[in-house]
């Protein structure tokens, strides 16, 4: 079986990404509007006829009216993976995290349409889900989620800042309180109260690191660190991508051991002194949290075995 994918708007990082993955999958043939074409929408509608998905990667407002263009041709439409924020926590759309909850991976192999998930999304979620649905945090606890990304995850203008040498070393920004990740880390991580997120960047091109902070004896069970780790490792048990490991006496973690890879890490820092405790995800965000992924939910769209 060989499978038609159009990459629309695969200049930018996170298309770049996509395609550099699909070229080296031989089941995939890639669809390619010439850029003098990619704004007209008569040649974007007949290569989406043509195509067995479309991959958006685009500013939100410009994947909405792609979406509206696929919607339009009926049933010669394509299934559609967005990449943008647009869709979601939109109705209608799968959430991109096959390793979510049980089914999610079936969810998303029969979808019409799925979303993406955003790259500290990924890491703050696969921390949060795991443990609400154990009930070790109740949905309504006061969450903070601190998460400081590589450089490539700003996109062009500030990939350009930095490799020129413009860029900080470091930076705190969406400082008032509305980072456009928020609202799906409510939906998939099972909260139902507002978490705070501080996300920055760091003078790197790409790795990410999402840190939550917990008091221990605030959560109404009181648990052992070695009760979340347990629950995390139970849940990401028989998942390929993602690994729950033991800290084993490290006091520090870095963020770019796994740039290029699919792959997430996840580990429980803890002071059974102090009844503290910090979950750490690890991740690329141009991997796991963007390209990687988008990967991953099209083999199961597209029933390739990965």
């Amino acid at each position: 079986m060989t499978a038609r994918v159009f990459i629309d708007g695969q200049s930018g990082t996170t298309g770049l990404g996509i395609q550099a993955r699909l070229e080296a999958i031989p089941q995939i043939t890639l669809a390619e509007l010439p850029p003098a074409e990619r704004k007209n929408p008569a040649a974007k509608a007949e290569i989406l006829r043509s195509v067995d998905l479309a991959i958006l990667c685009l500013p939100n407002a410009a994947a909405e009216e792609s979406v509206a263009l696929i919607a339009s041709l009926g049933d010669a439409a394509p299934r559609v993976l967005d990449a943008s924020t647009a869709h979601r926590v939109a109705p209608g759309w799968v959430y991109g995290f096959p390793e979510l909850a049980a089914g999610q991976e079936d969810e998303i192999r029969t979808a019409p349409r799925v979303a993406n998930p955003g790259c500290y999304a990924t890491g703050a979620v696969a921390l949060l889900r795991p443990l609400v649905d154990a009930r070790l945090i109740p949905p309504d606890f006061p969450i903070t989620i601190n998460a400081v990304s590589g450089y490539s995850g700003g996109g062009k203008t500030m990939i350009v800042d930095f490799e020129s040498g413009h860029g900080p070393n470091f930076e705190l920004y969406a400082l008032d309180l509305e980072h456009k990740h928020i609202p799906e880390i409510v939906a998939y991580g099972g909260l139902t109260r507002r978490p705070i997120f501080v996300p920055s960047v760091g003078n790197f091109a790409q790795g990410m690191l999402v840190s939550i902070p917990l008091f221990l004896d605030d959560l109404p069970e009181k648990p052992q660190a070695a009760a979340l780790h347990a629950a995390l490792a139970a849940h990401y048990a028989e998942t390929a991508y993602i690994r729950v490991l033991r800290p084993d006496n490290e006091t520090r973690i870095e963020p770019e051991s796994l740039n290029d890879s699919n792959d997430l890490e996840l580990r429980v820092f803890a002071s059974p002194d102090q009844r503290q405790a910090v979950l750490v995800a690890k991740l690329d965000n141009l991997g796991k949290g963007a390209s990687g992924a988008a990967v991953q939910n099209l083999r199961l769209m597209l029933g390739l075995v990965d």
